[in-house]
């Protein structure tokens, strides 16, 4: 990249752990060195999530738009929404006021991407519950983003260091996930996972994909979907030159993906991917009863704009509490840098 790619930042729902995060990360210098990263949100909670976690050598300079923003470290340009301040919400309180706020938030932050104000957008987490209460009937962020950008094809993929997993179905229930494990949609995820890693500079990434069945049906013994519907979309990727392999019984691709057998596999519903990566990237300290890593990045495939996101919740629990790792936002943001990178190489 010959320059930094400007970064929108949403800050979360306003009663969670997302503005003091926001406020920690952006307390390291060397995000300033890779990137111009630019929070949504609001002023009044991001001075308190300043106080929060005890930073007092920096800042926050509102404004209403990118062209306003300065850039510069020790002062966090923010997005000043007015909808929302300290006083109107509850720490760890979700409520419509703080749905309706977050929900706004990345519809303002998708806006700047799709007219080409930002390079790419970075989510914190949001509340279901609370941007339903909100009137807004979305499962979460993957869903918002396919609406508002108009994107009919799409893909969640997590990613912790080399571990990468993409999801054929997420937000539906188990019975209405093994309903949509059919050829076209699987051989659509393949082919989101292959365009996905070479964006991050992989050239030539090999693809495993899940069975559905335990054992992966066992010949038809267990279930008939991998006979049915996951072999043909193999077979079709591999007519395309795609470099594919499965499919691979549930219980044993992680750990070859772990041992590098595979650059990124393709699960058929939302708990077989999310399981393994979270055992991965969150680490609980048992003596300091604190989780001591909280690390992954979830990413929306197949849209026109560039988005990553913590790969945790809004862990309301610890809002506001100074206790909240901001490992998964770090992680974020540095893959948004790369997915840039990709674009623009």
């Amino acid at each position: 990249m010959n320059k930094k790619p400007i970064i929108g930042i949403t800050m979360g729902d306003p009663a969670s752990i997302g503005p003091e995060i926001s406020a920690k990360v952006l307390s390291n210098a060397a995000i300033y060195d890779n990137c111009k990263p630019i929070i949504i949100g609001e002023k009044s909670l991001m001075e308190e999530a300043l106080k929060t976690v005890g930073i007092k050598d920096m800042s926050v300079n509102p404004i209403t738009s990118v062209s306003e923003a300065k850039f510069i470290y020790g002062s966090i340009d923010v997005i000043d929404m007015g909808i929302t301040n300290f006083e109107e919400i509850t720490a760890g309180k979700i409520s419509a006021k703080s749905g309706e706020a977050s929900f706004r938030y990345v519809e303002k932050v998708i806006n700047l991407a799709m007219d080409k104000e930002i390079d790419a957008t970075v989510t914190n987490a949001i509340s279901k519950e609370a941007i339903n209460l909100a009137k807004h009937n979305y499962a979460g962020h993957t869903e918002i983003y396919a609406k508002l950008t108009n994107t009919k094809k799409y893909s969640m993929m997590l990613a912790h260091g080399d571990i990468r997993v993409v999801h054929v179905s997420t937000h539906v229930s188990l019975r209405q996930a093994c309903e949509l494990v059919k050829e076209e949609r699987v051989l659509e995820v393949i082919l989101l996972a292959s365009k996905a890693c070479k964006a991050i500079g992989i050239k030539s990434p090999k693809i495993a994909v899940s069975g559905l069945n335990p054992h992966s049906g066992e010949a038809g013994m267990f279930g008939t979907e991998e006979i049915e519907e996951i072999i043909p979309a193999i077979e079709k990727a591999r007519s395309k030159n795609i470099n594919v392999e499965g499919p691979v019984p549930p219980d044993t691709i992680f750990p070859k993906a772990r041992g590098g057998w595979y650059d990124i596999v393709v699960a058929m519903y939302h708990d077989q991917g999310h399981i393994p990566l979270k055992l991965e990237g969150f680490v609980y300290d048992k003596e300091k009863q604190a989780w001591s890593a909280v690390a992954g990045v979830n990413i929306t495939l197949g849209l026109p704009i560039i988005r990553t996101s913590v790969d945790h919740g809004t862990a309301m629990d610890m809002a506001y509490k100074n206790t909240a790792s901001p490992l998964s936002l770090e992680n974020a943001i540095d893959y948004a840098i790369k997915l840039v990178g990709g674009r623009n190489g």
